[in-house]
């Protein structure tokens, strides 16, 4: 399968922020091998470092999409959660703000056991199948499924555990990396200067809190999960019904 990606400007990374980093004396010793310098004291991000582990990520994202599988958006830092969510939304990958779960790795079944239980209320309260129950009632049902989707709107259609997590802040999400290290799930992430990222399969240096930032490296990884997605090989049975059509 031929990967195509989209094109990394060193410029529109500098245009949008990806080199800023941290204060000096807040910088993570690992980080040294991406770092180019410091500049008013703020450690500046080495962007030909950053174009090379982004064409790696995107090279891994594009691949396992396109294998089928689902990469799983985290974040819970504020700022970000309304591009992470926007993202997984425009590309119809799972997500997780707000908060993490704990557990919805390492117990899955249990986790998913609740989601398909709030889809099923919310279900039919949408269909108003719950006329039997009085007002009061309904609004206890109806409260809990508010309550249910600002947990676990973004992973309603995770069926299986996805083939990777893209992480947006390693220090805030450490356990949704935890877990998935626990389970051997790959995890992409963003990297900034303050952070170990070691921590992570696929390291993408860059400033982690800039909104600019954030939506340069986000609107790559939306488009390679487009092209992706478009590419997905049909399962065997399909492939197989369609070459018998084709024979008759």
């Amino acid at each position: 399968m031929v990967n195509t990606r989209p094109t990394i400007s060193l410029e529109d990374m500098a245009k949008a922020g990806v080199h800023f980093g941290h204060h000096t004396s807040k910088w993570h010793p690992r980080m040294k091998e991406y770092i180019y310098g410091s500049r008013n004291s703020i450690h500046i991000i080495d962007l030909n470092t950053t174009k090379e582990k982004l064409e790696v990520a995107l090279d891994f994202i594009s691949e396992t999409v396109a294998s089928g599988k689902d990469i799983l958006f985290v974040s819970t830092k504020k700022q970000a959660i309304p591009i992470v969510k926007s993202i997984a939304e425009e590309t119809g990958m799972p997500y997780m703000v707000r908060r993490w779960v704990g557990g919805i790795f390492t117990n899955f079944k249990a986790i998913n056991k609740r989601v398909k239980q709030l889809v099923v209320l919310e279900e039919k309260l949408e269909a108003n199948e719950l006329k039997a129950y009085t007002k009061k009632e309904r609004k206890v049902f109806g409260d809990k499924v508010e309550k249910g989707n600002k947990i676990f709107a973004g992973v309603k259609d995770l069926k299986t555990l996805p083939g990777a997590i893209f992480v947006q802040d390693i220090m805030k999400d450490a356990l949704a990396i935890k877990e998935a290290q626990d389970l051997n799930i790959p995890v992409i992430a963003l990297a900034d200067t303050n952070v170990n990222p070691e921590l992570v399969n696929y390291v993408i240096p860059a400033n982690d809190d800039a909104i600019s930032s954030i939506q340069y490296i986000y609107g790559l990884v939306a488009q390679v999960i487009v092209d992706a997605k478009a590419k997905r090989v049909a399962p065997a049975k399909e492939v197989t019904e369609s070459k018998t059509t084709n024979k008759e």
